[in-house]
């Protein structure tokens, strides 16, 4: 069995980037880890290379869409069946690493979405909740799929999504839902599965300030592009 790609978008991640890598390899010994360092003005990089896994830099803060799309790029020219994406802040729990992995190899499915409510032991803020209830339900009402957690970074997939998601298509700020339907629309399967996540740290997220107005507009302009666009791509 080919071992997976796991991939850590990380900006400016020198307080959790060592522990992420060190419980990913006390979790799945059996995985390759690339570190995608977004820009990083820390000693992210510098830290992520002292563990002795691959580090790709990036010249500039590219986002976390593109830093993504970096390390499908990376996973297709390489040759990788599989590819599973960790965020970077320790928010997503490597113990659950396996049970992503175990559902890619059953060929059943082409993307496994780990979700944080399945087993409805995450606390979020009401009003990001709310949105997230919005985006399930949109999500539901245009694949004809049920969904619990569609804004969840921590997913799997195999061959046939990595290379769909290397095209000019792919959705560069937040691929979230509209990575979801851009992806059923182009006949891939999607299953989630239950995992556990960890509550944020202090640091301001990226859907801190104004960032959420921005992220409502792109995502539902991002919809709207996706439901314009031929399915046959």
């Amino acid at each position: 069995m080919k071992k997976p790609l796991i991939i850590i978008p990380a900006f400016n991640e020198e307080e959790h980037v060592v522990s992420v890598i060190a419980g990913i390899r006390d979790s799945f010994p059996e995985c390759e880890i690339l570190v995608l360092n977004d820009g990083s003005t820390d000693r992210t990089a510098i830290l992520a290379r002292g563990t002795g896994c691959l580090v790709m830099d990036l010249p500039i803060h590219f986002g976390y869409g593109n830093t993504l799309q970096t390390g499908y790029k990376y996973a297709l020219q390489n040759d990788y069946e599989y590819v599973i994406q960790v965020d970077g802040d320790g928010q997503h729990d490597p113990g659950s690493i396996e049970v992503i992995f175990k559902e890619l190899i059953k060929a059943e499915c082409d993307i496994i979405i780990g979700s944080r409510f399945f087993n409805n032991n995450y606390k979020t803020p009401f009003l990001r909740k709310l949105g997230m209830r919005l985006f399930a339900k949109m999500a539901g009402m245009i694949t004809n799929e049920a969904f619990s957690d569609p804004t969840s970074g921590f997913r799997g997939f195999n061959k046939k999504a990595i290379k769909l998601y290397c095209k000019d298509l792919y959705p560069s700020d937040f691929p979230d839902v509209d990575l979801i339907i851009m992806s059923t629309r182009c006949g891939l399967k999607i299953k989630e599965v239950p995992v556990n996540m960890r509550p944020a740290s202090g640091r301001k997220s990226m859907h801190s300030g104004l960032r959420p107005v921005y992220y409502v507009f792109k995502m539902f302009l991002s919809i709207a592009v996706n439901l314009l666009r031929n399915k046959d791509i």
